[in-house]
């Protein structure tokens, strides 16, 4: 129900911004480049931010300790072994993507190889796996792609405000029009920062819970994120921001702009949270 409201919206919105820039003319393009989206969104989205991110496919015998992670927490919840991708960024930090369980894949950086122990790379993972239990892997990928096209569309604006807007005389009149663009143009970005809020906040707090669960150390978790959190913020990385919503911790959290508009609860409430589940065990 999530994925098809998204893709409504997503339609919806490319119609509003089509008529917007270019009257009549342009909701037909809009309509056209919207069904396109939702095909692309649906079926490649997690291709795209994979490649996104030079994300490369280990098996167990490049990675034997990563991939024995992967698959004994796979076991425990349930699911099937997902693809295990390593990126090559010092940053620490990790996500999970893909259409559903059975077309899953779990990336981790070697920034957080190199930062984590084995129990704490263990709760990350069964944190990652929990968002591929909990079926919002597909919301979060579909909402990265729509948050890069709003953010493409952002652009588009600013460049017809420069050059006198889109569509014939007509059309502009009608709708589209200098200030309508300048506004876009404003407006566009916040609705995709509003988007992944919206959908990332209440399912990291999910996600957490779940794989403390699943590893049964709700500490290592913890400590996870305590330290995740202090070399995201030594190390920011090179993130798009349409994707920010994925990841374990927030990759822009080192830019102090990107921080006002978090698409994460505050790690301190996190851990908060899961030290309560470890005192109830």
């Amino acid at each position: 129900m999530k994925t098809a409201a998204l893709l409504a919206a997503l339609t919806v919105l490319f119609l509003f911004i089509g008529q917007l820039l270019g009257g009549r003319q342009g909701m037909i393009i809009a309509f056209a480049f919207a069904l396109i989206m939702n095909f692309v969104s649906y079926w490649f989205s997690d291709k795209i931010v994979l490649r996104m991110y030079g994300a490369k496919e280990v098996s167990e015998a490049e990675a034997p300790s990563l991939v024995q992670l992967v698959r004994l927490n796979a076991q425990r919840a349930g699911l099937p072994m997902p693809r295990v991708y390593i990126i090559p960024s010092g940053s620490p930090n990790a996500f999970a993507t893909g259409r559903n369980p059975q077309h899953a894949a779990v990336a981790v950086t070697e920034g957080i190889l190199d930062l984590l122990t084995q129990d704490e790379l263990e709760g990350v993972l069964a944190h990652e796996l929990a968002h591929v239990q909990n079926r919002d892997i597909l919301t979060s990928t579909i909402a990265a792609t729509i948050a890069g096209a709003i953010a493409m569309i952002a652009h588009m604006a600013q460049w017809g405000a420069m050059f006198g807007g889109y569509g014939n005389r007509d059309d502009r009149n009608s709708g589209g029009g200098l200030i309508g663009i300048l506004v876009m143009a404003i407006v566009a970005p916040l609705a995709a920062m509003l988007i992944q809020m919206a959908i990332s906040r209440s399912r990291e707090y999910a996600a957490d819970a779940v794989g403390a669960r699943t590893c049964g150390r709700p500490q290592s978790l913890a400590n996870a994120l305590r330290k995740l959190h202090t070399g995201t913020q030594r190390r920011p990385m090179q993130a798009n921001p349409a994707t920010a919503h994925m990841f374990i911790m927030n990759p822009l959290s080192g830019q102090s702009f990107a921080s006002l508009f978090s698409t994460h609860p505050p790690v301190e409430e996190r851990i908060a949270r899961l030290e309560q589940l470890t005192y109830a065990r």
